[in-house]
């Protein structure tokens, strides 16, 4: 399950805007994402605002990634899960620099997390399951989720992990671009 509370940095407060965004792959797989950060500068998410519905960063990562494994599939029916993953962890590793990127998006096999802004997303094992949440809850013993690194999960299990990018998000950063753009705007 995925369930997201939107503060809405990018975007109106609108039903388009609400996260998760779905989108299919050409083979018919179903990508789920959830985003919790800010894409200030990124040239090679640009290119899918006009296939949009709605006005956020968010859904324009989720159209870079579709769009990544429709390529990859060209001569393919589908991509294997470790292909896919791959795709995402370079994906990211291009995405990441000046950017908070905190993710959940899933493949409907694999559950990929990443996070490159400190005490911003956390795990907890419960059981079989891996719970993932932005806030540490309940009495559970919740970890950091490692930094700048993709992982990929499978049944509560941890299959896959992704390259460390050190392209690690701070928030003097956020704060600068953001009063930077509340001053171009006026």
């Amino acid at each position: 399950m995925i369930a997201h509370i939107r503060l809405a940095t990018r975007g109106s407060q609108s039903y388009e805007n609400t996260h998760p965004f779905v989108m299919r792959d050409n083979s018919g797989r179903t990508w789920t994402l959830a985003h919790n950060g800010t894409v200030f500068d990124c040239d090679l998410l640009n290119p899918f605002t006009h296939c949009q519905q709605g006005q956020t960063d968010s859904e324009r990562i989720l159209a870079y990634i579709t769009s990544r494994m429709d390529i990859e599939m060209e001569n393919k029916k589908e991509l294997p899960a470790q292909e896919r993953f791959g795709i995402v962890d370079k994906i990211l590793c291009e995405i990441t620099p000046e950017n908070k990127i905190n993710l959940l998006l899933f493949d409907g096999e694999l559950m990929y997390v990443h996070t490159n802004y400190q005490n911003s997303l956390y795990r907890c094992r419960k059981g079989d399951a891996v719970i993932i949440s932005t806030k540490p809850l309940g009495r559970h013993v919740w970890e950091p989720v490692p930094m700048n690194t993709l992982a990929a999960y499978k049944d509560g299990k941890q299959m896959y992990t992704g390259t460390n990018h050190r392209n690690e998000f701070f928030e003097t950063e956020e704060k600068m671009r953001l009063l930077f753009l509340d001053f171009a705007n006026l």
